[in-house]
Order: C-alpha cells, then sequence, then structure tokens
C-alpha cells in the first residue's frame, strides 16, 4: 500500500564509504578511474602494476556498492558492484556509496541513477564554486527518496533488472556482429588472405580446402587473384584498383545552421553539432533546428572531422550536421561496407590528429583524397554477407532505444508510487 511508503533522504539510507585498499599483497590490481565507468558498466578489467598506479588510486570497494562519479554527474559515469571486487581499487573522485537496512541496494541504485536525481545532483555541481562541476556526499545527502516496504523494492528492482538484461543482450549481440563484420572485412581488404592462400594451391582440391579454411565458398575464393602488383599504395592484388574516398563515396560536409534557430523542444529536424552528441553506434537525439543547412540521410555515416577527427556514428534517420561533421555514404548504398571502410581508416585519422594543433580537424579536399582499394565484384560479395549483420546491428539499437525509452517512462512513476507493482 503506498501508505507504507517512507520520505526519506539519501543520507539517512546511505553512506559514503572510504575504505583505503590493502596493497600489501595485491602486486597487481585493476584499476578504475572515473573515465573506466559508463552508465552501469565497468568498461576495463585489466591489471596493472600496483606501484605504477596514480595517486588517486586507493579507495576498495564491495559487492553491492554503488559508484558515482563526484565530477560532472551528468555524465553518467556510475556503475553498480555487482562482483568480486577484491582485486578493484578505484579512484579518490568516486563516492562509494553502501546501502543500509532501510533499502535495497539495487533500488538505491535506481533512484540514484533516474534522470531527474542525474540532474539535481548536476544542477548542484555546477552550483559550487570550483574548476569542475563537482559534488560530494555531504552536498547531496539532503536528496529526499520515497522508500516503499523492500518486498516492493526488490519487485520495481526485478522489473528494471529484466529491462537491462535485454539491453545488454542486444549490445553484445552488436559487439558480436560488428567483429565478425569487422575480421571480414581485415581478411579480404586489408591482409588479402585470400590472395596469399590462393598463391600457394597447386589443384582445385587444395582451394576447396583453402576455401573451407577461410570460412568463405570456393565461389568467392576464386574472385580473388592469386598474385600481387605493385602500386602507388605498395603491393596490391593484382586487378585490383587504387581509389580514392571522393571517387567511392559522396561526400557531404557539415554546416552549422543559425544559433537561433537550435531548441532542445523537438521543434524542426534533428541536429547534430559532432562528436559530442556519439552514441555507440547512433547519436543521440538532444539539440534540434528549424534552419538546417546539410543534411545527412538514412543510413550515412557520420564522420567527425574536427576535435577529434576520425570518430564515426550512422545516422538513424534524415538530420542536420554542424561543421564538426561529414557524412559519407559508399557508391554501392551499402552501410556495413561504407561503416568498416571509414573504421580502419582511424589509423589515419590518428596521425591526423596529433599533428600539433590544439583541435584536430580535416577538410573536404583532404578527406576525399584519402586512397583506397576497390575491386567491384569482391566488393559486392562482401556486402552480400555483411549487410545483414549490420541491419541487424540496427534494429537490435531500435529496440535498446526503445526499452531505454520505455524504462526512462516507467522509472519515475514506480519510483514515486505513482504506479503499483
Amino acid at each position: 500500500m503506498r501508505s507504507e511508503w517512507r520520505d526519506l533522504r539519501l543520507g539517512d539510507v546511505s553512506e559514503n564509504i572510504s575504505r583505503r585498499f590493502d596493497f600489501s599483497d595485491k602486486p597487481k590490481v585493476v584499476f578504475i578511474n572515473t573515465g573506466d565507468v559508463l552508465e552501469g558498466k565497468f568498461l576495463v578489467n585489466h591489471y596493472s602494476d600496483s606501484d605504477a598506479l596514480p595517486g588517486q588510486a586507493k579507495k576498495a570497494i564491495k559487492q553491492d556498492d554503488i559508484l558515482f562519479t563526484e565530477i560532472r554527474p551528468a555524465n553518467k559515469r556510475f556503475a553498480y558492484v555487482d562482483f568480486n571486487s577484491e582485486d578493484y581499487v578505484v579512484s579518490t573522485k568516486f563516492m562509494v556509496i553502501k546501502a543500509n537496512e532501510l533499502i535495497s541496494p539495487r533500488y538505491l541504485y535506481l533512484v540514484l541513477t533516474s534522470n531527474q536525481v542525474l540532474r539535481e545532483f548536476q544542477h548542484v555541481a555546477e552550483s559550487r564554486s570550483g574548476t569542475f562541476p563537482q559534488i560530494t556526499f555531504d552536498a547531496v545527502s539532503y536528496l529526499p527518496i520515497k522508500v516503499p516496504p523492500l518486498p516492493i523494492q526488490k519487485k520495481i528492482a526485478h522489473i528494471f533488472s529484466t529491462l537491462d538484461d535485454k539491453i545488454e543482450l542486444n549490445r553484445k549481440m552488436n559487439e558480436t556482429l560488428e567483429a565478425m563484420a569487422q575480421a571480414l572485412f581485415k581478411s579480404w581488404f586489408v591482409d588479402f588472405d585470400p590472395v596469399h592462400v590462393k598463391a600457394t594451391c597447386k589443384s582445385e582440391q587444395e582451394l576447396e580446402v583453402a576455401a573451407t579454411k577461410l570460412g568463405i565458398s570456393k565461389e568467392i575464393l576464386d574472385l580473388f587473384p592469386s598474385e600481387f602488383e605493385e602500386s602507388e599504395m605498395g603491393m596490391i592484388p593484382l586487378g585490383w584498383e587504387v581509389s580514392s574516398i571522393g571517387n567511392e563515396f559522396t561526400v557531404t560536409m557539415g554546416q552549422s545552421p543559425s544559433g537561433k534557430s537550435y531548441n532542445e523542444t523537438k521543434n524542426g529536424i534533428i541536429f547534430f553539432q559532432g562528436r559530442r552528441d556519439f552514441g555507440t553506434y547512433f547519436p543521440s537525439e538532444r539539440v534540434y533546428t528549424t534552419e538546417p543547412k546539410r543534411l545527412a540521410k538514412e543510413d550515412d555515416i557520420l564522420l567527425s572531422v574536427r576535435a577529434p577527427v576520425g570518430d564515426i556514428n550512422i545516422a538513424m534517420k534524415e538530420c542536420c550536421i554542424g561543421r564538426g561533421l561529414s557524412a559519407l555514404k559508399h557508391k554501392s548504398n551499402s552501410l556495413g561496407y561504407s561503416y568498416l571502410v571509414l573504421k580502419n581508416l582511424r589509423v589515419y585519422f590518428d596521425g591526423y590528429n596529433t599533428e600539433g594543433t590544439v583541435f584536430g580537424s580535416v577538410n573536404q579536399n583532404t578527406l576525399k583524397s584519402l586512397k583506397l582499394l576497390k575491386d567491384e565484384h569482391i566488393i559486392h560479395k562482401f556486402n552480400m554477407i555483411v549487410e545483414p549483420m549490420f541491419r541487424q546491428i540496427k534494429n537490435n539499437s531500435l529496440e535498446i532505444l526503445s526499452l531505454q525509452n520505455t524504462r526512462d517512462t516507467l522509472l519515475p512513476k514506480l519510483l514515486s508510487g505513482e504506479l503499483d507493482v
């Protein structure tokens, strides 16, 4: 019953724990800095030498702790510790929040990571004088929390755990699909494995065996030559052509609309300013404009051309792009091949970002002049294999977006008691 809910404060149901990590028997540990968690996930798990850690590596964590960055809380650098963490040491820039007996740790985590609370924490951070928007536990301990009986807390946590599990499953499926596509791209267009293997085969039977080992059909292997030739890009498969981004892709450079046309009320067309809007595959809809200048089409690859150069995302639908972005699409109209070609140019872009300028950038002429290899028959076969993978990635991403919207809609209503579980 709603009457059983209690109105408490964050400081009533939890505390900020400061356990000092014991390095005495830990020559190697996993160090977690504020940039190593994002929206509930730990992004790193590799071990480092204990004596080589920075000075802020001091705090120990335990299962069911909640990590929450003190700096810029709106950036969603938080995580729930749901594993044995005895080898993990975290930065002093984290609050390590421990729930007491009045509240379920999972329920408390839902409260602290809800959009409403994140906005409140960000407001507190920005009202503080200092170099960065920052919060402390004392500064937010007043936060009012509606606390239902523990059985209801656990039911609410279970609902969102189910949603989060499905979101995570889709993310892992996308990672697997992209890894498969990336491995095939590297084999065919970077390492030229079929050409190397074919050069060693002396009979049709050997070609059949070689194709099986490469995970392709004999028909596809027959499309590749069995030798290389010299070119301006070095040794390349015989018969392949050296081309450029400008010849093989449509390229649209972004141009920012009038600042007076910006809004966050969904008035006009979605506007992506640059890299800051990017997500895993698709950018986040945040700003809109009624006076678009340059448009990207659905499934265009959005490439950051300023600070830094080379990050990519995919346009979910027609959108306006600012001067920090360009939109590209291969002439085959493929999503997967376009994405992989540009992602594999990252080595070039990384070098470009270190040429001594504070903010790296690349212009249209330089972008269009980037060299690449082409063989239309092999690209066609590649697209037949990879395009369904990227269509599934897009479908999974749309489902993730739908689940996240459902989560964001339900959460405040359940946490306030407006909806009964």
